[in-house]
């Protein structure tokens, strides 16, 4: 990855975060991070990774998040005036928090059982 695209993609991850912060006042959404921002080498496309902190509701969310893209792709707009062209927005949901949690679970019983066999 370029330089140039890692600057970028921070940048825009940033303002994103700003935006979701100030701009987006929905209480509804409960607690958003945004984790990562993958941008295309020509910058048209960005795939913006968000840990949703309740389980129970990323679809929702999610499909509330793509409801109103066009609105923080303008927002975006204003903060990046000096961009030439905006880049598209893609929301995913970054579940590397649970795998981690899978995982420790995981490690967990093979310690339990582990112990088990030494008793």
């Amino acid at each position: 990855m370029s330089v140039r695209l890692k600057k970028m993609s921070a940048l825009v991850k940033e303002e994103l975060s700003l935006i979701f912060l100030h701009k987006i006042n929905d209480p509804s959404l409960g607690f958003i991070t945004i984790t990562n921002v993958k941008l295309t080498p020509d910058l048209k496309i960005a795939k913006v990774y968000l840990s949703i902190y309740d389980r129970d509701k990323r679809e929702e969310v999610m499909a509330k998040i793509n409801d109103i893209n066009g609105f923080i792709r303008s927002q975006l707009a204003i903060k990046l005036k000096n961009i030439k062209q905006v880049p598209e927005l893609s929301f995913y949901v970054d579940d590397t928090l649970d795998y981690v949690e899978k995982m420790e679970n995981i490690f967990k019983e093979i310690h339990k059982d582990d112990n088990k066999k030494i008793e």
